[in-house]
């Protein structure tokens, strides 16, 4: 099974009404960046024990580590957790940036470093939110200019 049929399966296996808001999440992702890199990480280890929700990713990102080490990871990630969605904004070196910047307009969410959390879209400014992946995507490729 190839990556956007492991994502068409995902979204299909979650129950109304957040299979449709995840759909349209998917769609303003993809809107934003057309052509980026599809990941889907089933949340399981090398052992196959569940270690996190299922999460779809998008673009591509280089993590360098301490030690020198570098991995590849998408940039965006959606998942859906117990009482709602989660969408993942990595990359962001200022861990108060989301929250002071998109926090206060982007209504009924929990904003952490790198996390916006909330339980519907109807409760969340959808354009706010475009504009925290927006800016998401062109931070990584800023920093990837400039290295």
């Amino acid at each position: 099974m190839n990556v956007q049929e492991q994502i068409k399966e995902y979204l299909a296996s979650q129950p109304e009404p957040k299979r449709g808001e995840m759909q349209a999440l998917h769609d303003i992702i993809l809107q934003v960046m057309p052509a980026c890199k599809l990941w889907f990480l089933n949340g399981k280890n090398s052992e196959g024990k569940t270690v996190s929700n299922p999460n779809i990713g998008y673009g591509l990102d280089t993590i360098i580590y301490a030690d020198g080490t570098t991995r590849e990871f998408y940039q965006i990630g959606l998942s859906a957790n117990k009482t709602g969605i989660s969408v993942y904004i990595l990359g962001i070196e200022d861990k108060k940036y989301l929250a002071e910047v998109y926090g206060k307009e982007l209504g009924k969410a929990n904003v952490t470093g790198y996390c916006i959390r909330f339980k519907t879209l109807k409760d969340i400014n959808t354009d706010v939110l475009e504009a925290a992946i927006r800016f998401g995507f062109e931070n990584q490729n800023e920093k990837q200019a400039h290295d």
